[in-house]
């Protein structure tokens, strides 16, 4: 195992071993496999090796990525449990589709359970390699045991149509070698030599699948990173490499600790920040460079200032030290938090990038909630009207809008007076009724618009039409990042309706959005700053890197388990190795969210670095300024007090009041929805909570992160 530390050079690792293999110690190019996550790694590798050695060196050899290497071992082999050599794959449209008929056929509804998350339960049972009859008997809640059954039917679909979907393509060679040893015995011979990049993000099934590929042989060579296991919310499984030692007892450890990338203040504030998580391999970066600047904190007054300041500093450093606007990176914690930080750069002019997703007032449920917002103003805009009159779903079909088109051509009246009087036409009574539910959610909207803000409005429409809980109920990482966004526009609606009290009328709202949407944001330059998740931000570098939002719930954003509170300290340490030159550190005293302005404390993690290497936008060392405070002012500023560390929020919750929960309280929580306590674990900042949720299951959750309100 090669434990390859950010920034140490590890994509040349794998590369230079195959051409090692090759060219050095004659091992035929059919006899070594290479497997990776993406096509891209693929193709990069191959030619790598080609350029090591000489072009068409690489003829023969297994480098792919896990779907693609396990989808052409299956073509040979499949017929023997049952499928013919020719099936098909399907995507995950093709999966939806099917998925419904089973639920179809089952009499269960996409309103009970939505498909997106019967399809992301099944797919992470199938990464985990839990077939249907053992995911039947664990199942929980309500959703996994709908899931369950469908799961089971779904299978027996897939094999009627000679056909796996995504995750079979890693689960099949499983039973297929279970069912046929002598096919695993072959390939056991043929792949003497394995080698798999970032095996921190392996998950069971894949993990399952190397491990008795390389039994026989125990020629497994692995390149990751535990620190740099994010991916958990996808199926990645931090303990396969973190148990690497425990599979293989003989096995050899390498730790690439030089990072060439990162000046050496920034590796000590990583380091400082990892070293907290208990579940690691321990091992520290050290520099190829000089010492660098400090770190420097922002410390906002709200997002808006956040993004401001943000702005200001981009600006400074092009003035006095000549960086293009491409030096610069911007992250956050999650994609609604780009929204702030996009005005303010057209605003000043700055240009940029949305890297990972699509501009704030691009993305779908944004354009969908806004459609409303104009319709309202204007019912003659059949544009917005066929953009909002099936969202949410109302099962207004293509059919049912062209007869509603022929009826308002007839009668020479708009498309939205024709569904106000649908009754006079010869439709069905389910779609007369549809149309009916629809044109009263319009005119109480309407209502609502005269004397209400744009506030009002957005939280009647949320209201009405249940689309941020139907988000919700769905509890898909997509589904939640899209309700994180329509919760950004409500808490724009009110910052609006607070500053504007006179003018700020719902015509001026939609014009700002529409000038904002119109923006060029790249300005046909490839010259821009560049916006993303910390997410998207693995694998790339760059000299200046801003990591805004550092708030307690928010980054870290919403730890309830110890395991959740370490993956979300890696995304941080991730973030801090991306920079090259200069890191701020930025976060917001209040902030609006969910439409009402939160007091915000200051990120644990910001509290984890050593406060001799941090400075304030003045110059100012905080190891300097903190000493000067009075320690019973720090808890109400956010800090906690540690040996030559900043603070951390959390010990603000550090006191001996007593437990506001006990067995029996009814809460409500933000995401998971009404739970009754089970028990309660610990007091102060370590008290958790067990509850039983009716849609979520069982969970446990720390009280000071979790925002619980009691229910009476």
């Amino acid at each position: 195992m090669v434990l390859a530390g950010a920034g140490s050079g590890k994509t040349r690792v794998i590369t230079y071993r195959i051409a090692y293999l090759i060219r050095n110690a004659g091992v035929p190019p059919h006899n070594i496999l290479a497997l990776t996550f993406t096509n891209k790694a693929a193709g990069e590798m191959r030619h790598r090796v080609d350029t090591l050695l000489h072009q068409g060196s690489s003829r023969g050899l297994w480098i792919g990525t896990f779907h693609s290497i396990f989808a052409r071992l299956l073509r040979n082999s499949i017929d023997l449990i049952g499928y013919d050599k020719n099936f098909s794959i399907f995507d995950s449209e093709d999966s939806k589709s099917l998925i419904r008929q089973s639920m179809a056929e089952l009499n269960i509804s996409a309103e009970s359970v939505p498909v997106n998350t019967v399809q992301g339960l099944i797919s992470r049972a199938k990464n985990s390699f839990i077939l249907p009859s053992e995911f039947h008997r664990n199942a929980s809640d309500y959703n996994q045991q709908k899931a369950s059954q469908i799961y089971e039917l779904y299978a027996r679909k897939l094999k009627e149509n000679n056909a796996l979907d995504f995750d079979d393509l890693l689960i099949k060679p499983l039973e297929l070698f279970n069912a046929h040893p002598e096919v695993l015995q072959e390939l056991q011979e043929t792949f003497r030599y394995i080698m798999i990049d970032e095996y921190q993000d392996t998950n069971r099934a894949q993990y399952l699948v190397a491990k008795m590929l390389g039994a026989r042989h125990r020629n497994i060579f692995v390149v990751g990173d535990d620190a740099q296991s994010i991916y958990s919310w996808r199926g990645a499984d931090i303990s396969n490499i973190l148990n690497f030692q425990d599979d293989y007892h003989d096995a050899l450890t390498f730790k690439l600790v030089e990072n060439y990338r990162s000046t050496g203040n920034i590796l000590k504030a990583a380091n400082n920040v990892i070293s907290c998580n208990l579940r690691q391999i321990k091992k520290e970066l050290i520099s190829h460079r000089n010492e660098g600047e400090p770190l420097t904190l922002i410390e906002a007054y709200n997002e808006r200032n956040e993004a401001e300041r943000v702005g200001e500093q981009i600006r400074n450093l092009r003035l006095k030290q000549g960086f293009e606007f491409k030096s610069f990176a911007v992250f956050y914690r999650t994609n609604a938090q780009s929204r702030v930080l996009e005005d303010v750069m057209r605003q000043h002019k700055i240009p940029y990038k949305i890297f990972g997703s699509v501009s704030f007032y691009k993305r779908k449920e944004i354009k969908d909630a806004v459609a409303y917002l104009r319709f309202i103003l204007n019912d003659r805009d059949g544009e917005s009207l066929l953009r909002i009159i099936n969202f949410p779903p109302r099962k207004i079909g293509d059919v049912s809008i062209a007869k509603l088109k022929e009826f308002a051509e007839e009668r020479e009246i708009s498309i939205y007076e024709a569904i106000r009087r649908a009754d006079e036409g010869a439709f069905q009574a389910r779609l007369v009724n549809a149309l009916g539910s629809f044109s009263a959610v319009i005119e109480a909207l309407r209502k609502t618009a005269l004397n209400g803000t744009v506030y009002d409005v957005l939280t009647e429409l949320f209201a009405l039409t249940s689309i941020p809980l139907l988000l919700q109920a769905e509890n898909t990482t997509e589904s939640l990042a899209r309700h994180e966004n329509l919760q950004e526009l409500l808490s724009m609606a009110r910052d609006f309706s607070d500053h504007n009290p006179d003018a700020g009328s719902l015509g001026d709202f939609l014009e700002n959005i529409s000038l904002a949407s119109d923006y060029d944001e790249t300005q046909e330059s490839d010259n821009f700053v560049s916006l993303m998740t910390v997410h998207a931000a693995k694998g790339l570098e760059f000299p200046v890197v801003f990591i805004t939002g550092l708030e307690e719930r928010l980054f870290p954003l919403h730890c309830y388990e110890p395991e959740e509170l370490e993956e979300e300290r890696r995304l941080f340490y991730v973030a801090m190795t991306r920079a090259q030159e200069k890191i701020f550190l930025s976060w917001a005293q209040s902030r609006y969210q969910y439409g009402q302005q939160h007091h915000c404390l200051r990120s644990m993690f910001v509290g984890e670095i050593d406060s001799s290497i941090v400075q304030t936008e003045s110059g100012n060392f905080l190891s300097d300024r903190l000493a000067k405070e009075k320690a019973a002012s720090l808890p109400s500023r956010g800090y906690q007090p540690k040996t030559s560390s900043i603070s951390s929020a959390a010990a603000a919750a550090g006191t001996s009041k007593p437990s506001l929960f006990r067995e029996g309280t009814m809460v409500h929580h933000a995401v998971f929805g009404s739970g009754v306590v089970l028990d309660v674990q610990g007091s102060g900042a370590r008290q958790k909570v067990r509850i039983t949720f009716r849609n979520a299951g069982e969970k446990t959750l720390m009280v000071q992160y979790a925002n619980l309100k009691i229910q009476k």
